[in-house]
């Protein structure tokens, strides 16, 4: 953690909905005028996308049938906590891109399932911002977490999570339920060891919980909207959260804990910039004055 060049993180697997909190983040950035580095968590993958397969093969021919992602092994999670204490301690870094589709190739010319060069960061930056699968990591050997000076989670009910990214990967990238499944089931292992341990990390927690029918989600024909949700904001340390501005400000909400508020689905932006920020607002503050 560092003062004169803070962190923020935000956490959450595969179709859970970090992106839409990214896009937050980019309004606060832009509207408080403030400069930030953005870094994404699959920039940390140890594989393309061919090798990936190929590693997958080979694990499961020696019959693991738990590598994914997820696994802490498949992303090199010491080189992310390196890039953060780096940020932390002199403003600087290096990053790349992972290439995803046509589109991004076309953006950053390497074809999909690649990996862009590594770059410095731009100069002069006020803060470095993660969005990705690991940013709360803590292990005996790594800890990510502790270099990040705001940590939040993103994290919908499992059903929930799994009815998006099964959407998500069939509409985006044309695979099949079952195909969707199989990583589902590849990647628990590593959801209950790797993916949860981070939440406990997290100063934040946004959940969002659809209050319609996710029994099945293997055979959900839609995402539960907003409105079909409810979200659930859990902070680690409640000390400094004015609660009654926030209930008072974001119509039907209300208190579940002495951590905890519940605001209604559509209400999860409104509430992200009011609690979120004054958060960066301070963490800027700092730093200039550090």
């Amino acid at each position: 953690m560092s003062k004169k060049h803070p962190i923020i993180s935000v956490t959450g697997s595969s179709g859970a909905g970090t992106t839409t909190i990214k896009n937050t983040f980019d309004q606060i950035f832009r509207r408080e005028k403030i400069t930030a580095v953005s870094i994404e968590g699959d920039a940390f993958h140890r594989y393309d996308r061919a090798a990936m397969k190929a590693e997958l093969a080979r694990r499961t021919e020696a019959g693991d049938h738990t590598f994914s992602h997820f696994s802490i092994e498949a992303n090199e999670l010491e080189r992310l906590e390196q890039v953060f204490r780096q940020y932390g301690e002199t403003g600087t870094g290096k990053t790349r891109h992972y290439v995803h589709d046509e589109r991004e190739a076309e953006r950053y010319g390497v074809p999909p399932g690649n990996f862009t060069g590594w770059e410095d960061f731009a100069s002069d930056s006020d803060l470095l911002f993660y969005e990705g699968l690991h940013g709360a990591v803590r292990t005996d050997g790594i800890d990510i977490a502790g270099q990040a000076d705001l940590k939040v989670g993103v994290v919908p009910v499992i059903n929930l999570e799994w009815i998006q990214k099964i959407h998500r990967d069939k509409a985006s990238r044309g695979y099949s339920t079952e195909a969707v499944t199989d990583v589902i089931l590849r990647r628990m292992h590593a959801y209950v060891h790797v993916i949860c341990p981070q939440f406990t990390q997290t100063d934040i927690n946004f959940q969002r919980v659809p209050v319609v029918d996710t029994s099945n989600p293997l055979i959900a024909r839609w995402i539960p909207t907003p409105d079909e949700s409810l979200v659930v904001i859990r902070f680690k340390n409640p000390r400094g959260i004015d609660f009654p501005y926030l209930t008072s400000m974001i119509q039907g909400s209300w208190m579940s804990r002495a951590n905890s508020i519940v605001i209604p689905g559509p209400k999860m932006d409104l509430a992200m910039q009011l609690i979120l920020t004054p958060m960066i607002l301070r963490l800027v503050g700092d730093s200039k004055r550090a």
